[in-house]
């Protein structure tokens, strides 16, 4: 869980995820989205990887990103309870509280 939030600490990656939240896509395609060097950007792409919330695909030199959705929502579910939230009966978010003694 501490690599997906590292992950998700970065502005840059959460906008990488969010532009994969739409459709898979190329570096390029990312690339295009943001103004700074491509050894950058593939170090961020290296974290995202690294916290398994990306996968990617290589044909030739190609490489296809897509989010590993499931990943990031067992990530936020477990951090979701440590903090004490929770789903209740009617699906809205609930709060869990402690009683004193």
């Amino acid at each position: 869980m501490n690599l997906v939030f590292k992950a998700l600490s970065d502005p840059t990656r959460r906008r990488i995820l969010q532009l994969l939240r739409e459709r898979p896509m190329t570096a390029g395609q990312i690339a295009e989205h943001f103004d700074i060097a491509k050894p950058t950007l593939s170090a961020h792409f290296a974290v995202l990887r690294e916290a398994d919330l990306v996968s990617s695909e290589k044909v030739g030199t190609t490489v296809t990103y897509s989010l590993k959705v499931s990943v990031l929502e067992d990530a936020l579910l477990s951090f979701a309870e440590t903090v004490g939230v929770g789903i209740g009966a009617n699906g809205k978010l609930k709060l869990a509280t402690r009683r004193a003694k």
